[in-house]
């Protein structure tokens, strides 16, 4: 539950950094109870771990209906006049209010301004009969370190509250505002943002609705929670290692890495801005599979390469993600085991029923021999400690706030002794980097001489993570994700159901197995999602070929229901 002002302001002898970290949360909390008919209205006991289902008996029957529409479909029935704009976005603050309530996933909060636009649109709306943009009244939310003009971007960081309020916003926001989009909140990332848990000094730790004894993921894990809850149809994350991904798995969602050069990366605040070895994207989570292209078209609709010098003049082809070009018999390979770190029994029968619906429609379905996943890792910590450490360290110390724990074990990586590297040394790892993408390339180039159809696969299905959405703290191993990153392939994330459904099929089977996490209820109910990866710059036959498989495995489950 929520702390009251007067908790929020006691106690004695604080630190600087402390006592920063409660005027933020005092400062989120006065803006939260401007809004009483949104607080919880019913006591859930802290030690109920799966809130999923809370939101039912919180919103009236009008607000449960328009929190579960996607992103798409609120274009759509804004546009036919079926809601206002204002009726969406005060039904998603409610949610987004119990959502905080329960799992911790909000900064920022600025629900006056977001009724002011609804107003503003419904107005326009009504006035000129047509639409403000592609996205007029969808509510967005926005992850802490993106910026909006006017919020505080304070990053997960004591030492930047208050000092990073942003003077304009992101490109990609920009792009959100003129496309007719609700901002009303920003949210939750970790301390130093590199950590698949999302938990800092200021605001605290981010659970996960369906156990919040578990991690909704980071470094986008304040959205992943919050769609999840229904308190938004659309998320705006960033990913530079399994960011977007690993959120959007943990809580059963769909989530998008891009290519770096694709879609609008300028206006966010984290450490070692300036560093290009490996570069952070920016990208949706969402409900649905046609949310993800939907988003994608609306930022490059407006062209942002002409604002963004780094990125590509690369039009958006709809077409092709709606199926032009795609042959109608897909090849797929299957990533069951990267060597390093083997996937759970859940995830592994995920993968085996992947295989066989693809199968039984005709598609063709290979392994995926795994190629240097070790190696990528050690690569890739190199690349992000070129310094060694030493920004986080000197952010930390700017406030004398500890690092959290995820932190700590992040920070406890930096190779080559926690020294910067020389200019020569960093030379060579870049030609490293560029020697792994090459030979990548090769080798799934060479999956055309194993296919049957004389071509490569179309894109590979991996999992996300090793484990389903882990306890606090237990996130080690991120893989199955940030190995795209080095290879700067698009990626996609895509629900397949919950874990006891696969579970269940293993026992049946009698499959043996280690499982890391003991099962009992709360577990069978955790999300289990997959990874589709396609070629550099190839994000719409990506997001096409991810629209059968959706399709695919849609149609099958409908089928075993009827």
């Amino acid at each position: 539950m929520a702390q009251s002002s007067t908790q929020l302001l006691d106690g004695r002898d604080l630190s600087p950094w402390q006592t920063i970290a409660r005027r933020k949360r005092f400062d989120r909390e006065v803006n939260l109870n401007q809004y009483p008919q949104w607080r919880l209205r019913s006591k859930v006991p802290a030690d109920r771990r799966d809130v999923s289902k809370v939101l039912d008996d919180e919103l009236s029957s009008e607000e449960s209906e328009i929190v579960r529409f996607d992103a798409t479909e609120i274009v759509t029935l804004v546009k036919e006049r079926r809601f206002t704009s204002l009726q969406v976005i005060q039904a998603h603050c409610h949610a987004a209010v119990v959502a905080q309530d329960l799992t911790n996933c909000l900064s920022e909060v600025f629900f006056d301004e977001a009724v002011q636009r609804a107003k503003e649109l419904d107005d326009h709306l009504q006035r000129t009969g047509e639409t403000y943009g592609p996205l007029h009244g969808v509510p967005v939310s926005v992850k802490d370190h993106i910026m909006v003009k006017g919020k505080d971007t304070s990053t997960g960081y004591a030492a930047w509250c208050y000092k990073t309020v942003a003077e304009k916003d992101a490109v990609a926001v920009d792009i959100l505002r003129k496309a007719g989009a609700i901002l009303y909140v920003k949210t939750n990332n970790p301390q130093t943002l590199l950590s698949l848990e999302t938990n800092n000094n200021i605001f605290g730790r981010t659970s996960n609705p369906y156990d919040r004894d578990r991690t909704a993921g980071g470094s986008s894990g304040g959205e992943s929670a919050l769609i999840a809850f229904h308190g938004s149809p659309l998320g705006l994350g960033t990913d530079i290692g399994g960011s977007i991904r690993l959120p959007a798995g943990c809580t059963g969602l769909y989530g998008f890495k891009a290519s770096v050069a694709r879609i609008p990366h300028k206006g966010l605040l984290g450490s070692h801005d300036g560093m290009d070895a490996i570069i952070g994207v920016l990208g949706p989570i969402t409900r649905s599979a046609r949310d993800l292209s939907l988003f994608c078209r609306v930022m490059l609709l407006y062209e942002p390469w002409l604002v963004e010098p780094p990125l590509l003049e690369i039009p958006w082809k709809q077409d092709v993600v709606d199926g032009a070009g795609l042959p109608s018999r897909l090849c797929f390979a299957i990533l069951w085991d990267d060597g390093v770190f083997p996937p759970e029994p859940a995830i592994n029968e995920a993968l085996a029923e992947c295989k066989s619906v693809l199968t039984g429609k005709g598609h063709v379905v290979i392994d995926w021999e795994p190629i240097g996943h070790k190696e990528a890792w050690d690569l890739l910590t190199k690349l992000y400690f070129l310094d060694g450490g030493e920004e986080y360290w000197d952010v930390l110390n700017e406030s004398g706030e500890p690092p959290v724990p995820q932190t700590e074990w992040i920070l406890n990586q930096a190779p080559n002794g926690g020294k910067p590297f020389t200019v020569a040394e960093i030379f060579r790892l870049n030609l490293q980097r560029e020697a792994f993408r090459q030979k990548l390339l090769e080798h799934w180039n060479n999956t055309a001489s194993r296919t049957g159809l004389n071509r490569a696969v179309d894109a590979i299905i991996t999992p996300v993570a090793p484990t389903l959405a882990p306890k606090h703290g237990k996130t080690e191993w991120w893989g199955y994700t940030s190995y795209w990153n080095l290879a700067d392939y698009p990626a996609a994330v895509f629900p397949v159901g919950y874990a006891g459904q696969f579970l269940d099929k293993v026992e049946k089977d009698g499959e043996s197995g280690q499982q890391s996490t003991t099962r009992d209820d709360l577990y069978d109910n955790l999300p289990v999602c997959l990874q589709l990866v396609g070629r550099r710059l190839n994000e719409e036959r990506l997001l096409g070929i991810l629209n059968v498989v959706d399709g695919e495995l849609s149609q099958d489950a409908q089928t075993r229901r009827l």
